[in-house]
């Protein structure tokens, strides 16, 4: 008898709890909402994440977040795509980390996919708690790299990343 090829490859999305501090940034004004990584390590900074699926070149996470709140200025090494599954969506994108920030609006099931290097943030621009389902590319997820004012700000918050890219047990 074989094995199952899907055993251990469904999620559902009421049998986990999200992580409401994955990212260094979500001491912030702006900056909170719950993740639930769903394959794949993504790019988060906590280190005790244990997604239920490995990931297979690309991983995937959805996002939620009350209006006005969302991910503050960062890049990736990887490719990323956004796909509102509720709500309206902001993603302000820039070609530098101080360049001329320009936004794009996303209704649900619309899709965005965000080029490596290029700096990017989200935010819930709707009325009401929503999801956002984030797919990042590669085997290897990368680290993601913060716009200066954010570490910076995040600091004075009290969160801090270690050399690796990741919050120590303490900050997280």
């Amino acid at each position: 008898m074989s094995r199952d090829p899907l055993e251990g490859r469904v999620w559902r999305f009421g049998e986990t709890e999200p992580n409401p501090a994955l990212f260094v940034d979500t001491v912030l004004p702006g900056g909170a909402r719950s993740i639930w990584s769903v394959i794949g390590q993504n790019v988060g900074e906590d280190r005790g994440v244990r997604p239920p699926i490995p990931a297979e070149d690309f991983h995937l996470a959805v996002v939620e977040a009350e209006p006005g709140n969302g991910s503050h200025l960062h890049t990736h090494t990887t490719a990323e795509v956004f796909v509102p599954l509720s709500g309206r969506w902001a993603l302000p994108y820039a070609a530098t980390s101080d360049g001329e920030v320009t936004e794009v609006i996303l209704e649900p099931w619309d899709v965005c996919s965000v080029p490596a290097g290029v700096w990017r943030g989200f935010r819930n621009a709707g009325s009401e708690k929503a999801h956002l389902l984030v797919v990042v590319g590669g085997t290897d997820a990368g680290r993601l790299t913060w716009a200066p004012d954010v570490l910076e700000a995040s600091a004075r918050a009290g969160k801090r990343l270690d050399e690796a890219g990741y919050m120590p047990a303490e900050s997280s």
